[in-house]
C-alpha cells in the first residue's frame, strides 16, 4: 500500500499483520537456520514411520467414496417411491455425501478410517430408515463387512468396511425435500429445523472447514497435526470413547498453538505446543474464535448459564456455531495422565532443541504395564465375532463411566488410567478382546498409606447398567477383575512374554526428576519390607482353596449382596462360614460373583468378580491392593458446585466451589475481555 507524504512523495505503508483467534500472538518469529534443519529431520521421520498414504490407496479411497454415494443416492429413491411421491421427485430425489474429521484435514495416514456424513432430505429419518433400511442394504453388499450401527451413542454412527477401508457413517435429515448436489453445509441456514442430534453430526463438517480458515498456515498446521497424533497414539492418549482427546480435540489444540505462533514451522510448533499446554490452567477454555450466539436457540458452552458445563475438567471448545465443548469426555484421572504426557513431551523437546535427542526419542511408546502395580482387566466375550463387534463397540464407549464411577466411589483417592488399546489372546477358541486400567492412590493426601480399597461395589453397579444393551444376545458377557503387575497375561506383550524391568527406557520415567529417581531408590529399609509382608500375604491367599459360586451379570434381577447364585445350584458359605442360599440358573448364562455395593477401605480386596472366569478360560485373580506410589502431580478438585462472579476492572473472574473439600478455584472468564485468559497462560511461553 503506498501513501503521498507532507511533501509529494510516495511511501510504502506495511500493513499491520492479520491476528487469528481471540488474542495477539506470543510469538511472530520465524524459523532460524537450525529451527529449518530440525523441520527437515522432522519430515523425514514422519516419512520414514510410514505416515504417508500412498498415491493408490488415496485413489481407492476416492473411489469408495463414489461408491458410498452411489448407495445413499439409490436408498432416498428408493424410500422416495415407497413413499408414493410423484416421479419428478423421485427422480429428484438425493443425497450428498460429506467427509469430515482428519480425510477432510487432509492429515489421514495408510489405514485410517474416513469420517463421513450423508445428508438427506426431510422425510427419510434416522432412526429406521438409516439404521434399519439402509443398514439391510448394506449388510447384502459383498463389499461391506464388520458392519456395526450404534444408535444410541452421542453422535449416532453406522461403523462397516467397505472394501477394506473403514467407515464411520452419519447421517443429517435436513429440513428440504431436495438435497442439492452443491448443498452449502457452512450456512447457518441447514441448521433450521432439526434436532440436536443432527446439529451434532452436521458440525463434523463444519468445524473441519472453519478450523481451516482460522489457522495461519494450512501445510504447517497439517504437518504439526500428523506429527501430534502420532505421538498420542505412541503414548496411549488418543481416544475420546476412553476419556482422553480424539481427532478433533487434538486438531484444535495444534490449530490454537498455530495461531499463537503464526509463523513458527513444524518443528517450532510441536515443542510450543507442549511448553503452551503444561502451563495451560484448566478448565480455562482453548478456543479458536469467540464463542458467538444466534438466533436459532441452540446452547452454546457456557458455564455460567449451563451447570453442565461447570463440570467440564478440559474444555476445548469448537469454532463453529453452536460452539460445544468437544473433549466432555475428560476426566480427573485421565486430564492427570495427559498433563504428565505433556510434562514428558515438553523435557524431550527441550533436549531436541538443544541437540541432546532425536525426534524418535519423543515418540518412544508408552510402557504402560510396567508404569502401575495394579490393574483392572475388562474381558469382553460373546458367542460369535459378529456379537462381539457390537458387544465390545458398546462396552467400550461406556469404560468411561467406570473410571467416573471408581473416582466417585473413592472421593478421588483412586485415580484410574484406562489405556484404548484393546488385546486379544489368540490361545482362546471363543470370541474375545480385553481392555486394561492402571490403578494408584493419589499423592499428596496424609493418611492414605496403607489405606484399602474395595470398589466391588462400584463394578458391580458399571456391571449392570452394562447389562441394559437393547441388543443384547445370549453369550455376550464381561469380567472385570484385578490384577497385580507381576501377574499380568502375556498375550497384553507385544513380544508374548514380560521383558525385564531393567531394560526400561530411561524416558518412560514421566513426572520423576533423577532426584525423585534417587529418592525413590533409596527408601527406607522398613517399606521394602512391609512390601515383601504384602505380597508374601497375597501369595499364601491365592493358593488357599475357595469355594466360590455366582450369579448371572445380565438379565438378572435385584438380589441382596449376601445372596449367591449358582448355574450348577446347591450351597456355598461365605467368609464367616455361614450357610448362603444359592439358586438354579439357566446353563446358557455365563456367571461371575456380586460384590457388596458400599465402600469399604478397609476390606483387604480390591475387586472379586471373576469366580466363574475359569468356565471360559480365563485366569481369576484376587488380591490385596498393597499401597500403591502417585506420579507427581497435583489433581484438580472436582467442580461440585455453583459458578460465583467476581467483577474485576479489566476482566471477569470466576470461582468454582466445592463443598466437600471446602476449597475454590479462580478460572477467568471465557467471553469478551476475559479472552485474554489464554495468552495469560502461555506468557512465558515465548
Amino acid at each position: 500500500m503506498e501513501t503521498q507524504s507532507p511533501n509529494g512523495s510516495l511511501q510504502k505503508q506495511s500493513l499491520p499483520p492479520k491476528n487469528y483467534g481471540i488474542t495477539k500472538p506470543i510469538s511472530l518469529a520465524g524459523p532460524s537456520e537450525a529451527d529449518i534443519q530440525r523441520n527437515t529431520e522432522l519430515e523425514k521421520f514422519l516419512i520414514e514411520s510410514g505416515l504417508y498414504e500412498s498415491k493408490e490407496e488415496a485413489a481407492k479411497r476416492e473411489e469408495v467414496l463414489g461408491h458410498i454415494s452411489e448407495i445413499v443416492k439409490s436408498w432416498v429413491k428408493q424410500l422416495t417411491r415407497q413413499r408414493g411421491y410423484t416421479d419428478q421427485m423421485v427422480e429428484e430425489a438425493n443425497a450428498v455425501i460429506f467427509t469430515f474429521g482428519s480425510y477432510r484435514l487432509g492429515v489421514h495416514g495408510p489405514g485410517a478410517d474416513i469420517d463421513t456424513l450423508c445428508v438427506g432430505p426431510s422425510y427419510v429419518n434416522r432412526e429406521e430408515d438409516f439404521f434399519i433400511i439402509l443398514h439391510d442394504i448394506l449388510a447384502e453388499k459383498e463389499e461391506v463387512t464388520e458392519l456395526q450401527p450404534v444408535p444410541d451413542a452421542h453422535v449416532p454412527v453406522m461403523r462397516f468396511k467397505f472394501q477394506g477401508i473403514s467407515i464411520d457413517l452419519l447421517y443429517a435429515s435436513i429440513s428440504l425435500l431436495v438435497v442439492p448436489d452443491d448443498l452449502d453445509i457452512s450456512r447457518e441456514s441447514v441448521l433450521h429445523n432439526v434436532d440436536e442430534q443432527t446439529v451434532r453430526s452436521l458440525n463434523g463438517c463444519r468445524v473441519a472447514d472453519q478450523i481451516l480458515k482460522l489457522v495461519p498456515n494450512v501445510e504447517h498446521f497439517r504437518m504439526t497435526l500428523r506429527c501430534l497424533k502420532f505421538w498420542a497414539k505412541r503414548r496411549g492418549l488418543y481416544s475420546n470413547v476412553t476419556g482422553f482427546l480424539g481427532g478433533v480435540n487434538w486438531a484444535l489444540l495444534v490449530a490454537r498453538v498455530c495461531q499463537l505462533y503464526p509463523n513458527a514451522v513444524p518443528s517450532m510448533l510441536v515443542s510450543r505446543f507442549f511448553r503452551v499446554y503444561t502451563q495451560w490452567r484448566w478448565p480455562n477454555p482453548v478456543m479458536l474464535c469467540s464463542i458467538e450466539e444466534d438466533e436459532l436457540g441452540f446452547p452454546v458452552w457456557d458455564p455460567r448459564k449451563n451447570p453442565r458445563d461447570r463440570f467440564h475438567h478440559m474444555p476445548i471448545i469448537t469454532p463453529a456455531y453452536p460452539c460445544m465443548n468437544s473433549s466432555y469426555n475428560v476426566s480427573l484421572s485421565t486430564l492427570r495422565v495427559m498433563m504428565e504426557q505433556f510434562q514428558f513431551g515438553n523435557r524431550i523437546c527441550e533436549e531436541i532443541d538443544l541437540n541432546k535427542a532425536q525426534w524418535s526419542a519423543l515418540f518412544e511408546p508408552h510402557l504402560f504395564f510396567e508404569a502401575y502395580k495394579n490393574y483392572l482387566q475388562v474381558d469382553i466375550v460373546s458367542a460369535d465375532a459378529d456379537d462381539l463387534l457390537a458387544w465390545k463397540g458398546w462396552v467400550e464407549s461406556r469404560l468411561r463411566q467406570l473410571t467416573l464411577k471408581i473416582e466417585r466411589d473413592t472421593n478421588g483417592m483412586l485415580q484410574c488410567h484406562p489405556y484404548p488399546n484393546e488385546y486379544v489372546d489368540t490361545s482362546k477358541q471363543f470370541p474375545h478382546c480385553a481392555f486394561f486400567m492402571g490403578l494408584q492412590r493419589k499423592e499428596g493426601v496424609s493418611g492414605l498409606e496403607g489405606q484399602q480399597f474395595d470398589i466391588r461395589g462400584t463394578v458391580d453397579e458399571f456391571r449392570q447398567e452394562i447389562s441394559m444393551y437393547m441388543y443384547w444376545k445370549p453369550g455376550m458377557d464381561i469380567y472385570v477383575s484385578h490384577v497385580r503387575r507381576r501377574q499380568l497375561p502375556a498375550f497384553v506383550f507385544p513380544d508374548g512374554y514380560r521383558r525385564p524391568r531393567s531394560l526400561r527406557h530411561p524416558s518412560q520415567q514421566t513426572g520423576k526428576t533423577c532426584e525423585d529417581v534417587t529418592r525413590s531408590r533409596s527408601g527406607s529399609t522398613e517399606r521394602q519390607i512391609k512390601r515383601k509382608r504384602d505380597d508374601e500375604t497375597v501369595d499364601e491367599k491365592l493358593n488357599k482353596p475357595e469355594k466360590r459360586a455366582s450369579i448371572s451379570p445380565l438379565r438378572m434381577e435385584s438380589v441382596s449382596p449376601d445372596i449367591i447364585t449358582s448355574k450348577s445350584g446347591g450351597t456355598s458359605h461365605n467368609s464367616n462360614g455361614q450357610a448362603v442360599k444359592v439358586e438354579h440358573r439357566g446353563t446358557g448364562d455365563l456367571d461371575s460373583l456380586r460384590g457388596q455395593t458400599s465402600l469399604d477401605v478397609d476390606d483387604s480386596s480390591v475387586v472379586r468378580s471373576v469366580e466363574s472366569a475359569e468356565q471360559i478360560g480365563l485366569p481369576f485373580r484376587q488380591e490385596l491392593l498393597s499401597p500403591c506410589e502417585v506420579s507427581d502431580f497435583e489433581t484438580r478438585e472436582a467442580c461440585k458446585a455453583g459458578l460465583n462472579q467476581e467483577k474485576t476492572a479489566d476482566s471477569t473472574s470466576a470461582f468454582i466451589n466445592d463443598p466437600e473439600i471446602g476449597s475454590s478455584r479462580r478460572i477467568l472468564n471465557w467471553k469478551g475481555v476475559g479472552a485474554e485468559v489464554d495468552r495469560e497462560v502461555v506468557k512465558a511461553c515465548n
